[in-house]
């Protein structure tokens, strides 16, 4: 049986940022003043659970202990953004501002994952298969900023 452990941890890695992703789009549901934008955010929240379902699984199958919790810093990133929205007033631009932002991180890691050429070929392609809502919420995420932007 080949070695898992690398493969593991990466897949770990990839399950605590889409748990804080997950996190930032429920945050941003109840956060959202146009309705519209809530159950985009919903959506995306859903969409991503079933990332993470998948790659929990594979973590299994690899023999690994699946993460259950996301990363450290992004709960102290959301506790600024709570602070800082308490102090400042929160609108949709900025709350569209912090999912795109946190999407381009979310989309970095996932391709930096996708690269790395120590990883097996069986987990490199749950990364791509999984990549696709990735780009998906990154390209929407951004579109929705850029339109706000022109309005």
């Amino acid at each position: 049986m080949p070695e898992t452990s690398h493969d593991i941890r990466t897949l770990n890695s990839l399950i605590a940022s889409i748990i804080d992703s997950i996190d930032g789009y429920t945050e941003s549901a109840e956060e959202a003043q146009n309705s519209r934008f809530a159950a985009m955010f919903t959506e995306s929240a859903r969409e991503r659970r079933g990332v993470l379902a998948q790659l929990q699984a594979e973590v299994a199958r690899l023999g690994g202990n699946p993460e259950d919790d996301g990363t450290t810093a992004a709960a102290a990133h959301r506790v600024f953004i709570n602070l800082k929205s308490a102090v400042t007033g929160r609108d949709d631009q900025a709350i569209v501002n912090e999912v795109e932002r946190g999407e381009d991180h979310l989309k970095e890691k996932w391709e930096d994952a996708a690269a790395d050429p120590d990883l097996t070929p069986s987990t490199r392609a749950v990364i791509a298969q999984c990549y696709e809502s990735v780009r998906k919420g990154h390209d929407q995420a951004r579109d929705l900023k850029h339109s706000l932007q022109a309005s």
